[in-house]
């Protein structure tokens, strides 16, 4: 059982170990996700067997779920990247840029409303990093660099984890503690999205452009904020079920009017964009004169609607499997395997029949595969695939690429290898309880008031190791749950804080981030998102604390318990 888990400062040292020195090797000495990987999977690993008095039989049995769930978010990555390859193999990605940019000629609404509205969107319906997949490519299409393309949608989603994917993960946190107080424990957990929402808008402008980025885009963040939050508020409390979708849809509708005023409409003035490639985008007037365009650049091959529409594909898609008659058949085929009981010196945990089973036709991979064999036959029986090739030989302004199946291996496989060591060292972290240790030591130094404050911290821990909000409930909401039991503290307070750190944390996942450098070709740049998004997480769980302790402030002068 947990309470036999050893929780004192060693076993708590020693359990975090695997964490630090992952954290350092990415972000201090920015080695690649498997490189980094490698050695806190072994570090884990060797804790477990030893401190954690783990036989090999559990350390296996741990490997073997850990390899299963990596198959999960495998079956993201590679139809992920099989859509970013056969988009941008065909120009269509090019064309995406080159005609989104007509719709506005502000670079930083079109950042602002791919990079926050619509991965929250996608957010709304998809989950499962499949938002970070379609979204980053995007991003690049548009002129933003690399890095900056995957920390800015890790970012800007972030907020929709939890009531977004159709609350699963609000529904998983209600099936391992349940809510005793659903209104409240929805309404406290909206007030303190608060927090995610403006915050990711204001970071992505202020990693745009820094604080004259915030300066003009703060209108439209706050407007944004409002459609987000005030469309959660509204719906969670009735139906947790909707809230992040139709909220994430309010906003993404709120993005028109907003392209009209001439504020968006026009390009911004002259200011530093660390985010973009200057080469790649519109020129920004120096001036004072209108900007200008790159002479040489090629035309489009094809032109928006064309080359959308394998991701509208998707998205149709995806939005009718999300439909609950729809997802009742589907969900019904699923795949999954037993796993048995194991035992170690301090815990045991139960056997599973099937372990974490999952429904082919309703998983995100099979969503994005077929919009990936839609684009691949639509751009095949054009001719756009050996059009582009001619365009890339002949123009300067075009990098040269390989095949689809050249950058499939090159970014794939690196990508595949990350993800299966930090999600075989994230199980062995669970099953041998490490991770348990680490939460248990937190919550046993700190009075009630100190508790609620950091208590999403520990939700942002939970997603971290997991890449997965769902997951970091399902790890910590019971032991959350036991803590504000135990501190008098009311559970909707402490709940929606788990809830709510485990959807910050998912932009610091090394799983999510490996998952957005693949799609991008930048495979072993993983350190340099993570020190984008690293610091903004910070902040973040500082501005939830305060909100926690202020609203539960008010719950108790209310009288409440």
């Amino acid at each position: 059982m947990a309470e036999a888990l050893p929780v004192d400062v060693f076993h708590w040292a020693v359990a975090s170990i695997p964490i630090l020195i992952l954290l350092v090797l990415l972000v201090r000495y920015r080695w690649s996700a498997h490189t980094a990987a490698v050695i806190s999977m072994l570090g884990a690993s060797a804790i477990a067997l030893t401190v954690f008095q783990a036989p090999l039989f559990a350390y296996a049995v741990a490997v073997g779920k850990g390899v299963w769930d990596a198959i999960f978010v495998l079956y993201v990555v590679w139809p992920a990247l099989l859509m970013y390859l056969v988009t941008e193999r065909a120009g269509a990605l090019y064309a995406l840029r080159v005609e989104i940019q007509q719709f506005s000629s502000n670079d930083l609404f079109l950042v602002l409303a791919f990079g926050w509205v619509f991965v929250s969107f996608l957010q709304g319906i998809a989950g499962f990093g499949a938002p970070i997949a379609i979204v980053a490519p995007l991003l690049l299409a548009l002129g933003v660099r690399p890095v900056y393309a995957v920390a800015i949608p890790l970012i800007g989603h972030a907020w929709n984890n939890n009531f977004g994917t159709l609350a699963v993960g609000w529904f998983a946190a209600d099936s391992v503690a349940p809510f005793e107080a659903p209104v409240e424990t929805a309404l406290q957990t909206g007030i303190i999205h608060i927090a995610p929402i403006i915050a990711g808008g204001i970071a992505i402008a202020w990693l745009y452009g820094r604080w004259e980025g915030v300066r003009h885009g703060l209108p439209m963040i706050l407007v944004i904020t409002a459609a987000q939050w005030i469309g959660l508020m509204t719906v969670a409390v009735y139906s947790p079920f909707l809230s992040g979708f139709l909220a994430g849809t309010v906003a993404l509708a709120v993005l028109y009017p907003l392209s009209r005023w001439e504020r968006y409409d026009q390009q911004h003035e002259p200011f530093e964009r660390p985010a973009m490639e200057e080469s790649m985008s519109r020129d920004v007037a120096t001036d004072g004169g209108e900007p200008t365009e790159e002479e040489d650049e090629p035309d489009p091959i094809m032109g928006l609607v064309e080359a959308f529409l394998p991701y509208g594909v998707l998205l149709a898609i995806a939005l009718v499997v999300a439909l609950p008659p729809v997802d009742t058949v589907l969900a019904q085929f699923e795949i999954g395997f037993p796993f048995p009981a194991i035992e170690t010196g301090y815990l045991e945990q139960e056997a599973a029949d099937p372990y974490e089973p999952f429904a082919i036709l309703t998983h995100p991979g099979s969503v994005i595969l077929v919009g990936v064999i839609f684009g691949y036959g639509l751009f095949r029986s054009r001719g756009y695939y050996s059009e582009w090739r001619d365009v890339m030989e002949t123009s300067p302004h075009v990098e040269e690429e390989g095949t689809i199946l050249d950058g499939l291996k090159e970014n794939g496989v690196p990508a595949s290898l990350s993800i299966i060591l930090l999600i075989i060292m994230a199980i062995v972290m669970v099953e041998t309880g490490q991770i348990t240790v680490l939460a248990l030591g937190i919550a046993a130094v700190l009075p009630p008031t100190a508790y609620l404050f950091v208590s999403n911290g520990i939700g942002v821990l939970g997603a971290f190791i997991t890449g997965s909000n769902t997951a970091s409930n399902i790890m910590f909401s019971p032991l959350q749950d036991e803590t504000a039991a135990e501190l008098d503290l009311p559970q909707w307070s402490v709940l929606a804080s788990q809830m709510t750190g485990g959807a910050v944390g998912n932009a610091i996942s090394p799983s999510n981030i490996v998952l957005g450098t693949g799609t991008v070709g930048i495979p072993g740049e993983e350190g340099d998102v993570l020190r984008l998004t690293l610091p903004w997480v910070a902040i973040v769980i500082v501005l939830v604390g305060i909100l926690t302790v202020l609203v539960s402030g008010f719950v108790f002068l209310g009288g409440g318990g």
